[in-house]
């Protein structure tokens, strides 16, 4: 994405590519029409494991967040559980309708599916609803803000807010002109952000508060792509965040050395935690002078030796 360069194309599926969903930035899982999920490792790009996974097409996947289990729905109105561990099926239900999204929550411990307007909310332990949410139109995108807010899309140009423990509304706004066809969400320093796509052609981002979620997100940029678009992807480029941030901290932490040259300082190293998250680390700097005292004074010594 940096260079915007094509890496190339990925031939192991017969049929249309109906899912996508990358887990970290190792592996990545791929469902079509052929009723196959395929399992890619990104840094080779080669296929670990095809999996027979539906009698129909595959219509959505959804990998949890231990990245240990994976969940279909497809066109033959089952709903798969997946140990992607041993790359076997767990676990299959049966549904009255096919579903066409499936989503785990943030935490793993519940998931939903949409079949047409009805968003059925499950819990893990059980595998049984606790909940539904009906809209009047279908709906055409889903996500969670946070463990219990989910925000929905239908076939309209309202963006809805609903809690999970209790299926209310929460919130609900005019995002656009026409349908929304996707939704993505991240959060960046403390703030959520909400960003939308629409039949309209434009790309619109929002922020959202969450103490106040009864008021209207406010629109923060909106870009005219004057194309239909049908659904949305976000590249956050954390390599340069935390390029520029630890530029920053450099500048800092050079800017004190220079204003205190003969006290011992400490140096703050930036890196990347196992979570992904950014770290700083403090290092301990003995001053240029001190280094040079030691040689000095033995040179000294050797001097004074053989006079």
């Amino acid at each position: 994405m940096r260079k915007k360069v094509e890496h190339g194309a990925l031939l192991q599926h017969n049929g249309t590519i109906t899912c996508l969903e990358f887990y970290g930035t190792a592996h990545l899982l791929s469902g079509a029409e052929d009723g196959l999920i395929c399992i890619w490792n990104t840094k080779r790009w080669e296929c670990l494991k095809s999996i027979k996974a539906h009698k129909g097409h595959v219509t959505s996947l959804s990998i949890h967040p231990s990245g240990k289990l994976a969940l279909s729905v497809g066109t033959d109105k089952t709903l798969r559980t997946w140990n992607l561990v041993e790359g076997r099926s767990a676990f299959i239900k049966n549904l009255k309708q096919n579903a066409h999204i499936i989503k785990w929550s943030p935490d793993g411990e519940k998931y939903v599916t949409v079949i047409m307007n009805k968003v059925d909310i499950y819990k893990l332990d059980t595998a049984s609803i606790t909940g539904t949410i009906t809209i009047e139109k279908r709906i055409s995108s889903i996500r969670f803000i946070t463990d219990s807010v989910l925000a929905i899309a239908g076939d309209d140009e309202i963006i809805r807010f609903y809690s999970c423990d209790s299926q209310k509304c929460l919130c609900e706004f005019k995002a656009h002109e026409n349908r929304i066809k996707d939704i993505y969400s991240f959060e960046r320093e403390g703030q959520h952000v909400i960003v939308t796509a629409s039949s309209d052609g434009y790309i619109k981002v929002w922020n959202l508060d969450l103490n106040k979620i009864k008021n209207m997100p406010s629109l923060l940029c909106e870009v005219s792509t004057k194309a239909r678009l049908t659904c949305l992807a976000v590249w956050l480029d954390q390599a340069s965040e935390m390029k520029e941030n630890c530029e920053k901290t450099a500048t800092s932490t050079q800017a004190n050395e220079d204003e205190k040259p003969s006290v011992d300082k400490k140096k703050t190293v930036c890196g990347m935690n196992k979570s992904g998250k950014l770290t700083k680390q403090h290092r301990k700097i003995v001053p240029v002078k001190r280094k040079l005292e030691a040689p000095l004074q033995k040179k000294k010594k050797k001097q004074n030796s053989s006079e």
